[in-house]
């Protein structure tokens, strides 16, 4: 069993790891026994923690984590084991579909590996952590204020403000829970902005008072929200009288005298001096669930020898020439696009990435150490804890190398080598990355005299500085101390500029659909003209001058009787789309997402994507966002419209929405867009299968039903779409950074009947809601692969018919109809025996002298075929044939 598969059983089943007597000295009692300091709880907690002391004016004792990875070197798979397993822990408490909801908010700088472990072990939330520092271009989210740190303002910079805007649960994750303070500034920050019904609290110990733990509730009470807490341990620290004073006169004390001795000794005083002595314990201490052995050795003088403090050597060992030594650099080939942490957002996408990648990072790093290393450790830097203990876990999972990991940190704490305290060693190191409060010292503690063979310090662009090689900067201070010093550098990761895209257009400003009912990411283009004759635009597509999305048809306008037909028709098949529309709902909610976002294909899915979104209101009370976006048969669908709901929403919830499926070719144009979109923008998660209320080609899986019916909203263009246009995509008119267009027929709105058609079909969803949910859950239990027999009789009719181009043969009811409305129809093939649902096909046929031919065995009801003898002289914008 390799070490990090030990340390892992460690942490499941609570072993206490130790290697000799001198390992079970609790790390606390050098601090306990000189000030009274009591920790009083689980019988963990000293397992858990340990005691320093620090020159701080509101509280001079530290505790210290043996299972963090930032003061104390330990395994980094029991300090990712401990973040996994209370994220689990929190997604038991709020069950996998509020889990599913949930946001992680990690704090800097100790806590933000903890968070991510946290997020990972919670399975599928986006996480973000607070920072202190701030990054140009990217505007705060929030901030709050942590009283007893040494450096207190904390800053949200999500990379997406909607990050933190969802109702969904929100996860705060500290390191220690000790008067909750900060979390109640945080959640007084973030509810004023953001409110929510849940939040959960995560920490590896809860040392509250009593009087601390009723404010929380009370607080919890005064916003009418619920808060819980999830933690590895519970106890509380009992401070005597004057602990503080007593504790600043011992630092004060132990200060001067480490300064004297390096004064002495040569080197330049720096408070406090780190100290050395023997080897830090390097072993991990109880894990959870395990009794701690205090080896307090009650015949020994509690402040003899065991407390004096000897200083380490601070000064590097120059080369030849004086310099300091340097490091060797490692490129981990770091994928692009990926954060470095959580400070701007780390969203399951992120998270895929780097599992993927973590393998071959593993291995470079490995294959980078020195031959005959045995002892190795990982040494993240300040808020960058969680990438460099990913790869020191994949560096320990794959190897037989003993690993360790701990990061630098700003705090400032007394070094007593002193197997009862918690800092053996410190090394201090001017700070390497341009803080924007100023220069500073920076510290990296337990590292010296660990004996490791080689450190591999692992930085973030920002802190690959000057002052990072220079004779006293971090890595000249390793290299005092261990053989070999390796260097890691990961790009520090720039957001992306804001986004210029708008937010979705809405009625009534554009469209007649209620604002609620849909967003639609397109851009207006409803001053242009846009309108062509339908010969023109025939002869232009199919010559090649032109595509059909960049120019649109004149729309037609129903005679009296054709209007009468649409609503006979409407009349007579409300129920059965109804029962479709419940149907294909129900197979969404149960197989897809129990939240979708519903993403219609504009335009003729955004009333199916309003009739679903209306059915989950009606039988879930579920309230779905709904947008309606293009996409363009060769083009693929808008990719700014991709990044809005990426940023928006969790891509993984998107649910395609269209009308029905003639051929297929939509279904394989967005499985196709959405490959290339994943290369190109590195965003993952987007389903490329369509949810439709008609499936007759016999192209998808998620559907209402498969039969080739007459759906009313096919009858006509805009006036039964919101009043929207098809979409357009035409380069002068469209830019890079642009939704896809289209327009608003304002002027047609006294024919419109797009509500209309919507209230009539949902006012039947009571008498079909039980039939729809007994037919979903039939189909749930089927197989309903594709079998694609559309796109082979769409093949068999362009040959048979010579017409030899599948694009001119356009299969079911509603393609039939879209040619007769906007093409140069040549004729219709219609199913012997069909009825009413043909009855607007043969009066628009009988309109345009279109002949109707009837088929024996025709898998759809009609087909249109285009006319591929087309009229010339279409036009383009400029008065000329149109070329991309």
């Amino acid at each position: 069993m390799k070490k990090a598969e030990k340390a892992e059983t460690a942490v499941n089943e609570g072993e206490h790891q130790v290697c000799d007597e001198g390992d079970r000295v609790w790390s606390g009692s050098w601090v306990a026994e000189r000030l009274g300091v009591e920790l009083v709880g689980d019988d963990r907690l000293t397992g858990l923690l340990g005691l320093a002391l620090r020159r701080n004016p509101k509280r001079a004792h530290l505790l210290v984590s043996n299972v963090l990875g930032k003061h104390v070197p330990q395994s980094p798979s029991v300090v990712y084991g401990y973040g996994v397993e209370l994220g689990r822990r929190v997604r038991e408490l709020l069950g996998a579909r509020e889990a599913g909801r949930a946001v992680v908010l990690g704090y800097a700088e100790t806590a933000t590996g903890l968070g991510h472990s946290v997020a990972d072990g919670l399975g599928l939330a986006p996480y973000l952590h607070s920072t202190r520092r701030p990054v140009a271009g990217v505007a705060t989210a929030g901030g709050f204020e942590e009283a007893h740190s040494h450096a207190t303002s904390h800053l949200l910079l999500p990379e997406d403000p909607a990050l933190l805007g969802g109702d969904g649960p929100l996860v705060l994750v500290d390191d220690e829970f000790s008067t909750g303070n900060t979390v109640l500034n945080t959640v007084r920050d973030l509810h004023a902005r953001y409110p929510r019904r849940r939040y959960v609290v995560v920490a590896l110990v809860d040392m509250r008072s009593a009087a601390d733990a009723g404010r929380l509730a009370d607080f919890a009470e005064e916003i009418g929200a619920r808060v819980d807490l999830v933690t590895a341990a519970r106890g509380t620290v009992r401070l005597p009288e004057g602990v503080l004073e007593k504790g600043q006169e011992l630092v004060a004390r132990y200060a001067s005298e480490s300064a004297a001795e390096s004064s002495s000794a040569g080197a330049a005083p720096s408070w406090p001096l780190a100290p050395r002595g023997g080897a830090a314990n390097q072993h991990s201490p109880a894990p959870p669930n395990s009794a701690v052995a205090l080896a307090a050795d009650q015949e020994a003088d509690p402040l003899g020898a065991r407390g004096t403090a000897r200083p380490a050597p601070t000064d590097p060992h120059p080369d030849d020439n004086g310099t300091a030594p340097q490091a060797t650099r490692i490129d981990l080939q770091w994928p692009a696009g990926l954060p470095d942490g959580g400070r701007h957002g780390f969203t399951p996408a992120h998270r895929e990435l780097l599992e993927d990648a973590l393998p071959a990072m593993a291995r470079r790093l490995a294959h980078a150490l020195p031959e005959g290393a045995r002892r190795v450790h990982i040494l993240g830097f300040e808020e960058l804890m969680y990438a460099p203990l990913r790869l020191a876990r994949e560096l320990e999972r794959v190897t037989d190398l003993e690993v360790r990991y701990s990061t630098t940190t700003r705090s400032p704490v007394l070094a007593v080598d002193d197997p009862g305290y918690a800092i053996r060693t410190r090394l201090a190191f001017p700070a390497h990355d341009d803080p924007a409060d100023g220069p500073g010292e920076r510290y990296a503690y337990n590292v010296a005299g660990a004996a490791f063979d080689a450190v591999v310090a692992v930085v973030d662009s920002a802190g690959d500085t000057p002052a990072l090689h220079a004779p006293d900067g971090l890595l000249a201070r390793l290299a005092a101390h261990t053989p070999r010093v390796l260097l890691a550098v990961i790009p520090s990761y720039a957001p992306e500029r804001p986004s210029m895209l708008p937010e979705p257009l809405r009625g009534p400003a554009f469209s007649s659909y209620a604002p609620e009912e849909v967003g639609w990411l397109l851009q207006d283009l409803s001053d242009v003209t846009l309108e062509a004759p339908t010969e023109e635009r025939e002869e232009a597509i199919q010559s090649g001058g032109a595509h059909y999305a960049e120019s649109l048809p004149v729309e037609y306008q129903p005679s009296e009787q054709y209007q009468e037909l649409f609503h006979a028709a409407l009349e007579d098949s409300a129920a059965r789309i109804a029962q479709a529309v419940g149907v294909v709902t129900e197979t969404v909610l149960a197989e897809r997402s129990p939240r979708p976002v519903l993403v219609s294909l504009a335009r003729a899915g955004t009333p199916v994507g309003i009739l679903m979104r209306r059915w989950a209101q009606h039988r879930h009370g579920l309230d779905l966002p709904h947008y309606a976006v293009s996409i363009v048969r060769g083009r693929g669908i808008d990719a700014n419209a991709l990044r809005w709901l990426a940023r928006h929403h969790d891509p993984r919830d998107v649910v395609f929405v269209d009308g029905w499926t003639g051929k297929g070719a939509i279904t394989r144009e967005l499985a196709k867009a959405l490959e290339e979109f994943e290369k190109s923008d590195g965003i993952t998660g987007f389903d490329p299968e369509i949810a439709v209320l008609a499936d007759p080609g016999s192209c998808v899986r998620t559907y209402g039903t498969r039969e080739d019916f007459l759906i009313p909203s096919a009858c006509l263009n805009s006036t039964v779409s919101g009043l929207i246009s098809r979409t357009v995509l035409r380069a002068d008119l469209v830019g890079p950074d642009d939704f896809h267009g289209a327009k608003f027929y304002r002027e047609l709105a006294g024919t419109d009947v797009s509500v209309a058609f919507l209230d009539a079909v949902s006012a039947r969803f009571p008498e079909v809601a039980d039939a729809a949910c007994a037919q979903a859950k039939e189909l749930l239990a089927t197989d309903r692969s594709p079998t694609w027999e559309g796109w082979a009789a769409v093949e068999r009719i362009s040959e048979e018919y010579a017409i030899h181009d599948v694009n001119l043969v356009k299969p079911g009811v509603g393609e039939t109809t879209r040619v007769m409305l906007r093409r140069v129809p040549w004729k219709v093939l219609a199913r012997a025996g069909a009825g009413s649902d043909l009855d607007h096909v043969r009066l628009l046929a009988e309109q345009r002298g279109v002949p109707v031919e009837e088929v024996d065995a025709l898998p759809y009801t009609c087909v249109g075929l285009i006319h591929p003898k087309y009229t010339r002289g279409a036009t383009g914008a400029d008065g000329k044939a149109v070329s991309l």
